[in-house]
């Protein structure tokens, strides 16, 4: 078997021979290839970056599969039945019954392999609720999972290869997804100083066992490609795929810039999405769009997705993605997460109003602002609004309390700070009545706890985010300490969430509903399954997962 990490590196790679070539190191590729190979596959991963990881490696990791045995053994009660329930009422019509079954059958099947086929070991994130636990079958409690720390060190020299995370842990810490709820509210509630001083002790402990600890998407990408050592299977960076290698009819490999890598049972695309291909949003989503207000890797550019529509593919759910909020900072946007739930903030559109629950769950705030753009009313960009009293008691980024927001976000426009509201009105060029009237009778709903227009503070997801010290609502508090900050708020995303069809066993598909063969796709380079909603944390990272382990066992000629 070759081996390497660089096929730039040594043209021996080139015309290689495999039973399964799989595009992409992230979430979906690497557990697609760790599964091929535990069925006694001959496979290899093609990564077209010079790191490994993707999109998964700088993301939360969280990872929303119902019934699995992390949440079963945490007392979760969950079953079957609530989960396709839940499942059912999030997605509606947009993906078929059978993709969401097989989803939800081997998701929990797909959990236990990774565990006993990899350090990766994982956590319930308690309390982070399903995005609509009021629906049937809606969990308030959550059904996501993350990763357990994990130790670099295992990685040995791949570890100087790993993705780096989208927001570095603090130095000397560890830190889980879980934790930053907590903090985000360190200053002001003693379970944030606790868990503050956890994570640091979690760092001290690590460091004097000589770990190198990783958490979040770099325990998950670290544990899986230390799956993948173990079990002999090379991932070949700096190696894009050019297209697919075609014979009879039936995808037979893929070409690279070094050669044809053969793959005699199939080839397994997880390449990710398209959101950094300028050309591909212009073509398939609304306008304003672009490149520069995502968070997905860089190098996702839909190569997998083209070259899949050449052999044949049909696409889905080209025009949606993962959407979110985004501030965009200088450097690299800001994903806006618990910025917009803490009490002390509203989010207003150009004509200076609100419209949205600024809580709600991140894709659907962006849903609203498509929807609701106009010349006349423009909802892109928004501002979210906030006070000096919430700018002293609550992180903002990475930036603590108190501490003034840098001159850099000043100068590039995605913060403009004013003495009053009329004046911040005028400076973000919204209408001074109607942004005064807006904080106005918002913060005459922070003082009943009730938000009529809007409902924040309803749903227990609204309240993940919050400052249960706040009352009577701990998501609504008012605006009215000098100065006041303005925010840029752009519809931003975590990646691109259309690409090629796939059936239930994770099969491209033609537009006549048969498959084309050899070709199998999963993560962000397929429609998701998830359809235009979005059912928890880790709504793109668990069916990534699970339709990679689904692909795998397909071609191995076994079902999970």
């Amino acid at each position: 078997m070759v081996t390497g990490t660089a096929l730039g590196q040594n043209l021996a790679y080139a015309d290689a021979d495999y039973d399964v070539v799989v595009v992409g190191s992230g979430a979906a590729g690497m557990t697609a290839a760790l599964t091929a190979a535990k069925r006694g596959l001959s496979t290899v991963v093609l990564e077209k970056a010079p790191t490994f990881g993707g999109s998964a490696a700088r993301s939360g990791a969280g990872i929303w599969i119902p019934c699995n045995e992390v949440i079963l053994d945490a007392g979760v009660p969950d079953t079957p039945a609530k989960a396709a329930a839940y499942l059912a009422r999030v997605v509606g019509g947009a993906v078929p019954v059978e993709r969401q079954q097989a989803f939800l059958a081997a998701g929990p099947e797909m959990i236990s392999f990774v565990m006993r086929n990899s350090p990766l070991r994982f956590r319930f994130m308690d309390g982070y609720s399903d995005y609509y636990p009021e629906f049937p079958g809606g969990m308030p409690g959550g059904r996501s999972i993350e990763p357990d720390q994990f130790d670099g060190n295992l990685l040995g020299p791949e570890l100087a290869r790993l993705n780096p995370p989208y927001i570095p842990t603090p130095a000397g810490m560890v830190v889980f997804s879980a934790d930053y709820k907590w903090l985000t509210l360190a200053l002001v509630n003693p379970q944030g100083a606790a868990v503050s001083a956890a994570c640091l002790l979690r760092g001290t402990q690590a460091a004097l066992r000589g770990e190198k600890p990783l958490t979040m998407g770099q325990a998950l990408a670290g544990g899986l490609r230390a799956g993948l050592l173990a079990a002999g299977v090379p991932v070949w960076l700096n190696t894009p795929l050019l297209d697919l290698h075609v014979e009879n009819g039936r995808v037979a490999g893929v070409v690279t810039s070094a050669g044809l890598v053969r793959a005699r049972r199939g080839v397994i695309v997880g390449s990710g999405g398209f959101e950094h291909s300028a050309a591909m949003r212009a073509e398939f989503q609304r306008q304003p769009i672009g490149t520069s207000w995502t968070v997905g890797a860089k190098e996702n550019t839909g190569d997998g997705i083209e070259a899949g529509e050449r052999a044949g593919a049909a696409l889905d759910l080209m025009d949606d993605a993962w959407w979110g909020p985004v501030i965009p900072l200088p450097g690299e946007p800001y994903f806006c997460l618990a910025e917009r739930t803490l009490p002390g903030c509203v989010i207003v559109n150009g004509s200076g109003r609100r419209f949205v629950n600024e809580a709600a769950p991140y894709s659907d705030v962006v849903h609203v602002m498509y929807d609701r753009n106009t010349p006349s009313d423009p909802h892109i960009p928004a501002w979210l609004i906030i006070d000096q009293q919430y700018r002293n008691k609550y992180l903002f980024k990475d930036l603590a309390p108190l501490l003034p927001f840098p001159d850099s976000w000043y100068d590039s426009g995605a913060l403009f700070r004013a003495p009053t509201i009329e004046q911040l009105a005028r400076k973000i060029g919204v209408p001074e009545a109607a942004l005064r009237a807006t904080v106005t009778r918002f913060n005459g709903f922070a003082l009943t706890g009730r938000d009529p227009d809007f409902h924040r503070g309803d749903s227990a997801y609204d309240h993940y985010y919050a400052d249960p010290y706040v009352r009577p609502n701990p998501c609504l508090a008012p605006l009215w300490l000098p100065p006041f900050y303005a925010f840029k708020i752009v519809p931003g995303d975590l990646g691109t969430k259309g690409g090629l069809r796939t059936d239930a066993r994770a099969r491209v598909l033609r537009a006549d509903g048969s498959a084309v063969p050899g070709l199998y796709a999963a993560g962000n380079a397929s429609g998701a399954v998830m359809g235009h909603s979005y059912a928890g944390s880790g709504s793109t990272i668990g069916p990534a997962m699970t339709f990679g382990y689904i692909a795998a066992n397909d071609l191995a000629g076994t079902r999970p």
